[in-house]
């Protein structure tokens, strides 16, 4: 009798980034998140049921039950206070929200927990750089979990690919933070996901940057046609559409 043994791939890993181009990734993120005001590490989008804060505006949802995408403002607390970054006080590592609704946020705008908050994030955009790269280094083996074995070899050899230059790299950093990983089954409309799994699957085999970007304009096509009406998406898309395709232009 035979045995099929799984196929087993090394895990990602980024080669090293030095601090200083670490910290231009951070800030190119912060740029197409917020266009890099201090104002907007601080922010609660219209329609939205979470606070979105920090360089990457991570997600931050208040107390009670929790919306389909995924939240990551806790986890960043807990990784900052890991790397001996003292939080205000009143932050508590992966404490809900404590503003209700965007009403209750917008209206403390002013208050010095906002103040404080967006001092904090201000302040580190280096860790939260090293934050984001995490992210995407841990990423790769959730992803490859969840698709057939023959298809773990052909995405490993694209994210490597893209993994293996500057301009890849940012590409696949800013877009796991801008749309996630693709492998939460709440985020999907119509059964059709948008993060980086869906990206990479839409790529060609030996895709470059450019591939990668249009492939992501592809999908965020599709994520709004079949977006429930009431979310009104394409009035995101055409900034959306202008971050993926600057992929391939720096």
């Amino acid at each position: 009798m035979l045995f099929l043994l799984p196929v087993l791939l090394p895990l990602a890993t980024l080669s090293p980034i030095a601090p200083a181009d670490l910290e231009r990734i951070g800030r190119r993120v912060w740029q197409n998140e917020a266009a890099g005001q201090v104002s907007g590490l601080t922010s609660w989008n219209t329609g939205e049921a979470f606070a979105s804060l920090g360089i990457g505006h991570f997600i931050w949802y208040p107390a009670g039950p929790k919306g389909p995408f995924e939240e990551s403002f806790p986890k960043l607390t807990q990784f900052l206070e890991q790397k001996g970054v003292r939080l205000p006080p009143w932050l508590k590592p992966g404490m809900p929200c404590p503003w209700a609704d965007r009403a209750a946020f917008l209206k403390d705008e002013q208050s010095p927990q906002l103040r404080e908050l967006r001092e904090l994030l201000r302040s580190t955009v280096s860790q939260q750089s090293q934050f984001l790269a995490e992210r995407l280094e841990k990423a790769l083996p959730a992803i490859l979990e969840t698709v057939s074995a023959a298809e773990r070899v052909s995405l490993q050899k694209s994210f490597d690919r893209l993994a293996a230059t500057p301009q890849g790299r940012f590409a696949l950093i800013d877009y796991v933070n801008f749309k996630g990983e693709g492998i939460k089954p709440t985020e999907r409309y119509q059964s059709k996901g948008w993060g980086l799994l869906q990206v990479l699957q839409s790529m060609p085999p030996n895709g470059t940057v450019h591939d990668f970007s249009q492939a992501a304009v592809s999908v965020l096509r599709r994520r709004v046609q079949n977006a429930p009406p009431e979310r009104r998406e394409e009035h995101w898309l055409p900034g959306w559409m202008n971050r993926v395709q600057d992929y391939s232009k720096n």
